[in-house]
Order: C-alpha cells, then structure tokens, then sequence
C-alpha cells in the first residue's frame, strides 16, 4: 500500500472521488462492464462515536453506502446531565435527532435493535428480523454495567438507588429523588474504579448537585464514597468546594472505608469495609463497574476485563477481522472514556476505512480530547491532552501538550471557562450530530 500524509487526507479523497468516478465512468464506457456496488459500512450505535463516524464516512467518500443502525428515536447526551441535577438546565435541552445524517449526509438511520452479528457472513441481524449485510462495521454500542459487582446491586435495585449513568429514565428519576429529599438529607455518590466512562462525571456531579442542595436544602450534605484513591482533576475540585461549598461534600477513598460492599437498596443503606461501616441516606447513586457494550460483548470482542482491543491504527478489532469498535467500548491506549475522544476517534476510523476501501494505507492518527467539567454555573476547570501512535500501538500523551486549568486561576478565569464548556457542547452536539 502506498503511505499518505494526514494533511493531505482529506484533499485526496475529494480529489479521489471524482478521479474514481470519471475512471470507472471510462472504463464502464470502453469495457462495458457493470460498475462495482459501493462498498457498505453499518455502523451500530448512534452516540458520539457512531453517528460521528457514520457521517464523516459520507464527507470523506459520498459514494459509499452507509447504515447507522441505533435504537432510539433520538439520543440524549450525558453531557450536561449533571446541569439537569443542578436545577440549572433541562433534559429537554440535551436531547438531539438525526434528520441531518439522514438528509444532509445520505446516513440510512434505521431505528431497531441490534440481536446478532455474524462476522463470517458479514451480517447484522435485527430484532425486526431484518438482516443487513456489510463490507465494514463500526460497533460504537457504549457501555453496560457489570451488575451484582456490588452485592444486592442489580437492575431492578437501580429503581431505587439510580445509576443515572446513561442519560434519560435514570436521569430523571434521580433528579426527582433529590427534589423529594428533604433539607438536611444526606446524598450518597458512589463511583466505579477505572475504566469507566467519563472519569471527572462523579466530582462534577457532586458539585452540581451541591449547588442545587446549596440553594434549596442547604442543610444537606454529599458523601462520596469512592473505590479509588484518587480522581481526575482533584485538587482543582475539592479548591472548588472549598470555595463555594463549605463543609458540604466530603470525599472517602477506598482506603479510608469508601468502597462499598453491599447495599440495601429499598432500605437506601450501604454498608463499607466488609459491612462494617454502615451509611443509610435520603438518595444513593451507585454508579457500577462498566463493561463495552453487550452487542460487542456476544459478538466475542470483548476481553476478559469486558473491553474490547483493538489496532489503534485503524481501531479495527484485535479480536475478528471486518469489524472497527469505537467509543466507550474500545480499549484507547491513555485516553479517556468521554464525548470528545469518541468523537475524534470516529473520524480518524472513517478515514482510516475510507483508505482501506481504496487500497492506500491509512493516515497516522494524532488524537485530542478536551474535558470541561463545572463546579458551579460559572466556576469551570478544564483538562486537555494531545495523543499520539506510539511504536509499541498506544497512544501516548504528547508532553507540554494540552494541561489543567490554573490552581490559582482568578474567578473571572473560572467563569470564562464555564462559558468555554457551554461552547463545547455546542461545537460536539453540531460537530456529531448536525
């Protein structure tokens, strides 16, 4: 295969489809054969990860024939739910569409679930009973949870104590859990060990749920009982609390009797330290260990940590040829499990299978992930991180690329880059789905 620049990518496969069409019009002319069928690519998950790849697809080669199979009418973004535990924005506002891959990018969108993939015949099976052949697929099905990895904590004890770990019906019901709570209740948070997606998600839930109690409850507190001993970005949030909520949250690393070992869910009680340490609350939000998505899970790509691997490359599967897993799901060398690395990972395995599918090899990948988090409405910290191939296939963080928002940043720097988060999800929400 020959080798193509990055920085020429995406001039030569503008050039490229035309050179192919009026090549193969030529030959299609003199040969009088018929044309080849344009390559197909499904793409299964309609999140950051595959409606992105499913509509970069189309941009860096119209001719190919593109299914993005997802089984929501509409997808909610788990960025800014913590704004909707807040009190400070609405669901309503994080809900977004598809009418701009289907008539702007020509993305066949079709709404159904996905029960079966078979990688030999190269078939996706839906639980219509439709079936789908492909060239490529892109699995980008997020995450699920590893349920009972805390005892007595299954799906039905989400009812009662919500993960609200995907965005909708959790959200909600957490949501409505914290406006019941009456004023000097207590809220346990409860996170993952590592991986899991959106590593600053907790401390920035924290935060803005103690807003919200701040102004509506402001005897309550927000106990975090964490697995870890230590979390992203954590000196700039415990500044931020100090700041602006005094006494309010209290942070327990696993070492100190923060990992929980059992729960109670309808008694909303928890119990850490091999159930010695008891803690009873008004809500509890346990948010589980996570695993890829169980479409890629029953497909067999996953490992046995429940991840899938993959060539960092390409982002095709270490595990069966064809398939290309992207998001959450996927195994990312140092990046993180968030909106903004899906949606850069997305593009650059568009491109990297639009370069298979025309025989050149693909384009080095060079990564970005971005991370806005709040404190408060307008107390914004920040981290960014450049990645890139190393020679062993993990992406590395670049040094002196990218960094944390100043610890001794004034206010007026803290609001700024609230703003700057607000302007973030604007960008990715039209980036991805407009």
């Amino acid at each position: 295969m020959a080798e193509i620049s990055r920085r020429n990518f995406v001039k030569l496969i503008g050039a490229g489809g035309a050179a192919s069409a009026m090549s193969l019009t030529g030959c299609a002319a003199l040969s009088r054969e018929p044309a080849k069928p344009a390559p197909r690519v499904v793409v299964i998950g309609g999140g950051f990860g595959g409606a992105t790849c499913a509509k970069y697809l189309r941009i860096y080669d119209p001719s190919l024939n593109v299914t993005m199979i997802e089984q929501n009418a509409n997808y909610i973004t788990c960025p800014g739910t913590n704004m909707v535990l807040g009190g400070f924005r609405k669901m309503d506002d994080l809900v977004q569409n598809y009418n701009a891959l289907r008539g702007k990018y020509g993305v066949n969108v079709i709404q159904d679930r996905v029960t079966g993939v078979d990688p030999a015949k190269r078939l996706v099976t839906l639980s219509s009973g439709k079936t789908i052949e492909y060239d490529r697929l892109v699995m980008s099905p997020g995450i699920d949870f590893k349920w009972n990895a805390i005892e007595g904590y299954d799906e039905a004890a989400s009812q009662f104590m919500p993960h609200a770990w995907k965005a909708g019906a959790q959200t909600v019901l957490l949501e409505k859990q914290l406006r019941a709570m009456p004023d000097g209740g207590t809220v346990i948070i409860a996170p993952p060990g590592m991986p899991f997606r959106c590593p600053p998600g907790p401390p920035e839930r924290a935060s803005l749920i103690a807003h919200y109690l701040k102004n509506h409850k402001p005897r309550s507190k927000v106990l975090i009982l964490d697995v870890k001993e230590q979390f992203s970005k954590q000196k700039l949030f415990m500044d931020g609390w100090n700041a602006l909520y005094p006494g309010m949250i209290e942070w327990v690393p696993g070492s100190k009797g923060g990992k929980i070992q059992r729960v109670d869910a309808k008694g909303l009680t928890v119990y850490t330290d091999e159930g010695m340490t008891t803690h009873k609350a008004d809500v509890v939000n346990i948010i589980p260990p996570q695993k890829a998505g169980n479409i890629a899970v029953s497909t067999g790509l996953a490992d046995k940590a429940g991840w899938c691997t993959v060539n960092q490359l390409t982002f095709e599967s270490n595990v069966v040829p064809g398939i290309h897993v992207i998001g959450d799901s996927a195994t990312a060398g140092a990046m993180p499990k968030a909106g903004h690395t899906a949606n850069n990972i997305a593009k650059m395995t568009a491109a990297a299978i639009v370069s298979i599918f025309r025989g050149v090899k693909p384009p080095v990948p060079s990564h970005v992930n971005t991370c806005y988090s709040l404190v408060g409405p307008e107390y914004g910290i920040s981290m960014a991180a450049v990645y890139r191939l190393g020679e062993d296939g993990v992406l590395a963080g670049v040094k002196g690329a990218g960094g944390l928002s100043p610890e001794d940043a004034p206010s007026l720097m803290r609001a700024q880059e609230a703003g700057y988060g607000r302007g973030w999800y604007d960008s990715i929400v039209a980036d991805t789905f407009g």
